[in-house]
């Protein structure tokens, strides 16, 4: 069994496990590999060092902790992650494709308010933000998406 540190397009940073680097591959290319938070399976290895034992944990104690700014979820526990997604899936209105449409309605009050989830593109994402609309991306699974309250 080898690990791989993989990463997709979004940014999010995961691990695999898999039998040799061509099993790897072959999965990837079949796009089997996809990414536990946003479902993206435009995945990649990622470069990692290995373990040496250097002290580095006794002065990483003392340093001033990122992870509360990172947009990462690597130490965020399954359990609370997936009771996240089931509270969002339950209390928001799939809206889909149309979700960057939707979003500016809501914002400029041309739609009633309330709560939204669906899909966007980086680009479309980008857009949304510069217009001032908050987005968030969320770790929904991809047999969690689509499934209506």
């Amino acid at each position: 069994m080898i690990v791989f540190d993989l990463g997709c397009e979004n940014s999010h940073r995961f691990e695999g496990w898999f039998a040799s680097n061509e099993d790897f591959e072959r999965q990837v290319g079949r796009k089997l590999v996809n990414c536990p938070l946003c479902g993206n399976a435009n995945i990649s290895r990622l470069p990692h060092a290995t373990h040496i034992r250097s002290g580095a944990k006794a002065r990483a104690a003392h340093a001033p902790s990122t992870a509360l700014t990172s947009q990462q979820y690597a130490n965020v526990g399954g359990e609370l992650l997936t009771k996240l997604v089931e509270h969002i899936v339950e209390n928001t209105e799939d809206v889909g494709a149309e979700f960057p449409e939707e979003a500016r309605k809501i914002h400029y009050r041309e739609s009633p308010e309330r709560r939204i989830r669906g899909t966007a593109s980086n680009d479309e994402v980008e857009a949304l933000k510069d217009e001032g609309i908050e987005v968030v991306a969320l770790p929904i699974p991809a047999h969690r998406l689509g499934k209506t309250h």
